[in-house]
C-alpha cells in the first residue's frame, strides 16, 4: 500500500452459516477518481461468491450499489449515510456484530 493510503477502518467478519461481511475504509490522495480523498466498501456475501449479496463501494471512483448482479451509479450521502444504510440491509441477527 502506498505511504500516502491510510487505513481508517478495515473489519471482517466470517459467519458459520458461509457469509462473510467485510468494512474497509481507506484515506486516499484527493484525485479525480476519489475526490473526497476516501476509497471504501462495505461488503456482504457468500464466503468467495463472485457477486456480492449487498454492497456499496467507490472502487472505480464512481459510487455504487451492488445488489446481487446489478449495479447502480449512487449519489455519495456521506459514509455514516452509507454505513448505516448497508447495516441496515444486513439480516437482522447480524446487525448487532456492527
Amino acid at each position: 500500500m502506498a505511504d500516502d493510503v491510510v487505513v481508517i477502518r478495515d473489519e471482517i467478519e466470517a459467519y458459520r452459516d458461509g457469509h462473510v461481511a467485510r468494512v474497509r475504509v481507506l484515506s486516499v490522495p484527493e484525485s479525480a477518481q476519489y475526490p473526497d480523498g476516501i476509497k471504501y466498501a462495505f461488503h456482504y456475501s457468500k464466503a468467495g461468491a463472485e457477486r456480492p449479496i449487498l454492497r456499496f463501494d467507490n472502487h472505480h471512483g464512481p459510487h455504487e450499489l451492488h445488489i446481487g448482479g446489478q449495479t447502480f451509479e449512487i449519489e455519495f450521502p456521506g459514509l455514516q449515510a452509507l454505513y448505516r444504510a448497508w447495516r441496515a440491509g444486513l439480516p437482522p441477527e447480524k446487525r448487532d456484530d456492527w
